[in-house]
């Protein structure tokens, strides 16, 4: 029988600071019933100065690893856009801080879909044998990127990370990775973007508030597209899978905003209480999104043992994809 990645780990890990819609409302021109009714966030958690998305990745990936038994990985995959420094890339600390010594680890970056693009990876390198168990963690600190008083991106996003283990398993056992598809549109760069820092426009020291160093987004144009894209490649995977609308017991996506979730889940023919969503306690956290929000479905009890799942996400660059799997008897270890 051929062989496949079996999902047997699951870890979550926030920050501790909680920053409200108030705590927002005393710092810029808006308020908790603006943010509240445009993207159904309430409060957000954001790392305190000298946290990392390194050190969140460290907190999140020894979880998934205590909840898959302690076994070390052979492989190491961290997605994240805001890595630690530029260069070198943070998946290879954080390696060594959990102890997994000479193991090949890397960052990747698909932004929102960084999950995805990681689980799509792992299950790769698991079915043609060139590992046998992957740490796989989604994580990212966006506060650190978004400018201070901008309203349009900072009430949205939050910091946290997510953890997954793959071991590599048998097609017809719980926790087994069904289809899955990606996709990207290099056309869209300029929807979801940090303009400055890069090789193309680097960092100027003579001029510290530098035009494009921040986090920008184009709301309405990212709102249109992502409710196709992730609607469209979610549809493939269900197809793919041999499921029908109502065999889906659980939808997990990328917890981006409230209506995109409504809107994604009414094409997919899915009643929003089918729907993971927890974005209202920690806002969007990016590639930490998907894993998060599974990890808070086990401990709500939306999210069982053999439910037939499917993911979705939608990110910079721009990117998307989808996954289905069969939920495992996994026990989480959250934050």
């Amino acid at each position: 029988m051929q062989k496949c990645a079996v999902l047997c780990g699951l870890g979550a890990y926030l920050p501790e600071k909680v920053v409200t819609n108030d705590d927002l409302a005393k710092i810029m021109d808006t308020t908790d019933e603006w943010i509240s009714s445009r993207t159904g966030i309430r409060e957000r958690r954001v790392v305190e100065p000298g946290i990392s998305t390194g050190d969140l990745a460290v907190q999140a990936g020894a979880r998934a690893l205590k909840s898959a038994g302690g076994e070390p990985v052979d492989l190491v995959i961290l997605a994240t856009s805001t890595p630690d420094h530029p260069c070198p890339a943070t998946a290879p600390s954080v390696a060594h801080r959990l102890g997994l010594l000479d193991t090949p680890a890397w960052d990747l970056s698909a932004v929102c879909s960084g999950f995805l693009y990681g689980l799509t990876a792992a299950s790769s390198f698991i079915a043609a044998g060139n590992a046998r168990r992957v740490l796989l963690i989604g994580a990212d600190a966006f506060s650190t990127i978004l400018a201070p008083a901008d309203r349009g991106t900072r009430p949205i996003f939050g910091d946290g990370a997510g953890a997954v283990v793959l071991r590599r398993g048998d097609p017809d056992e719980p926790g087994a990775l069904g289809p899955s598809a990606l996709g990207s549109d290099g056309s869209l760069r300029e929807l979801i973007t940090v303009q400055a820092g890069g090789s193309k426009e680097p960092l100027d020291p003579a001029h510290p508030e530098q035009e494009g160093r921040y986090f920008t987004m184009q709301g309405r144009s990212v709102f249109r597209h992502a409710v196709g894209r992730m609607t469209a490649v979610a549809a493939e995977v269900r197809e793919r899978a041999g499921w029908r609308p109502e065999d889906v017991d659980c939808l997990v996506a990328h917890q981006a905003n409230r209506r995109i979730l409504q809107a994604v889940a009414e094409r997919l023919a899915l009643p929003m209480e089918r729907c993971a969503l927890h974005l209202d306690r920690v806002g969007n956290t990016a590639a930490a999104s998907i894993p998060l929000a599974m990890a808070d479905a086990v401990a709500g009890g939306q999210l069982k043992p053999g439910h037939r799942v499917l993911l979705t996400a939608y990110g910079g660059g721009a990117t998307w994809g989808a996954a289905a799997l069969t939920w495992p008897s996994v026990t989480p270890q959250p934050d």
